[in-house]
């Protein structure tokens, strides 16, 4: 175990909040200033997006995205003004009656997330599939028109 000294901080509000862990400039810098209210997942509810790999081959890229609990049906995957767009979203409701109860029960899953592609990608042959909770997608690279070097000329 390794201990790290914690670097103290005045607090604006004095000890209304005492524990050390709390950084309440750090907290409200970041909230309002550097990202915005917008942008940020504590404010607007969000959770949080699948993590997403991305891996570039000589000929390809190829993209995993983790979305484990999903069915190939709540993908939606559109490409949009070079953008891939991939969004699922997922609803489960389940009712039980008996003579003297009724049991219902619900749950709702959604992301969305939109990746710039490359302007090297062919976006005609992009190919997507899903197995056991990743969803993988492979982009096949055009070859891209090397532009050729200025050609300096020399004044006499």
């Amino acid at each position: 175990m390794s201990l790290v000294k914690f670097r103290k901080r005045t607090r604006p509000f004095g000890n209304l909040i005492t524990s050390d862990f709390f950084d309440m400039e750090d907290f409200f810098d970041n909230r309002f200033w550097n990202r915005g209210l917008i942008n940020d997942r504590f404010w607007n509810g969000r959770t949080g997006e699948p993590a997403l790999n991305i891996l570039e081959k000589d000929d390809h890229f190829e993209i995993e995205l983790a979305a484990p609990g999903f069915a190939k049906k709540d993908f939606e995957v559109t490409i949009d003004e070079g953008y891939l767009n991939i969004s699922a979203k997922k609803e489960m409701k389940k009712e039980e009656k008996e003579e003297d109860y009724t049991r219902k029960e619900f749950s709702y899953n959604a992301f969305e997330r939109s990746l710039l592609l490359p302007e090297n990608v062919k976006e005609e042959e992009i190919k997507a599939k899903y197995n056991e909770g990743i969803l993988s997608f492979k982009l096949a690279k055009k070859e891209v028109a090397v532009k050729p070097k200025p050609k300096v000329i020399e004044v006499s």
